[in-house]
């Protein structure tokens, strides 16, 4: 059941994917397409990619060495795609208030610097692999890019829990998906990178039922409607984020400020 080829590896590859084209049809037909083309584009480009994969790993004609050249180049892409993602959904929660975004931006930035070195020293003590240099090779560059965009996201939700900042709610559901997602295909490709998990099987079950919950999230967040509770009365937030944007744009710009 958990090894390759069968009819839940096959069904966890494929599903997920047309499941996306699916979604970007859906959403492609409104105004989120305009609000957000970067994840639109990584929508349809992540799943394009995980057929063609699919195709090429069934298919008797393709060796296996091509199939990890493909795997190299769209990694590549999807990586940049990846990066994308996490600079819209900042700029969506940080648009409002210029000061704050400023700063979030700053912090995000020096959050991703550090990630690039601890990956850079993550990839230099990889466990040696005998394979050919395109397979281990593939196994430190996952782990490296999810090691940055894991990170970026979990940062920016600690951003936004630090300032109180409120989510949209389309925002949210690609971040939380995304997410998941990513946190757990940093784990499994630790392991593999690392040496500890090597072909036993349920690596790309669990990296592939990943991206399943991950998509089915996006499915909720992004199609159905928003509950929203009749006469409830909206609570003051703790704090005032265009008070924060406007004491830093003091400390900024002091003179602009006054009278």
């Amino acid at each position: 059941m958990l090894q390759a080829h069968s009819i839940l590896w096959h069904y966890l590859w494929i599903a997920p994917n047309i499941l996306c084209l699916v979604l970007a049809v859906a959403v492609g037909r409104s105004s989120f397409r305009r609000q957000y083309p970067l994840f639109f584009s990584y929508l349809i480009f992540s799943a394009l990619e995980g057929i063609c994969l699919y195709a090429l790993d069934v298919s008797p004609k393709i060796s296996a060495i091509t199939w990890w050249r493909v795997f190299w180049g769209g990694t590549i892409v999807d990586g940049l795609l990846k990066f994308a993602v996490v600079a819209e959904l900042l700029h969506h929660l940080l648009h409002s208030w210029p000061a704050v975004a400023r700063l979030g931006r700053n912090l995000v930035s020096g959050v991703g610097a550090l990630l690039v070195l601890l990956a850079a020293v993550a990839a230099a003590f990889a466990a040696p692999d005998n394979t050919h240099w395109l397979v281990g090779g593939a196994h430190v560059l996952s782990q490296t890019l999810y090691l940055t965009v894991a990170g970026l996201i979990l940062s920016i939700f600690m951003l936004a829990a630090s300032f109180r900042i409120p989510w949209e709610r389309s925002a949210f559901g690609i971040a939380l998906g995304a997410g998941v997602v990513w946190c757990e295909h940093l784990a499994v490709w630790a392991l593999v990178a690392g040496g500890v998990v090597r072909n036993r099987g349920w690596e790309d079950i669990a990296n592939m039922g990943a991206f399943h919950l991950c998509v089915l999230i996006w499915f909720y967040y992004l199609l159905v409607p928003k509950k929203v509770a009749a006469n409830a009365p909206t609570p003051l937030p703790e704090n005032n984020l265009d008070v924060w944007n406007r004491e830093l744009e003091r400390l900024v710009h002091p003179r602009a400020l006054q009278p």
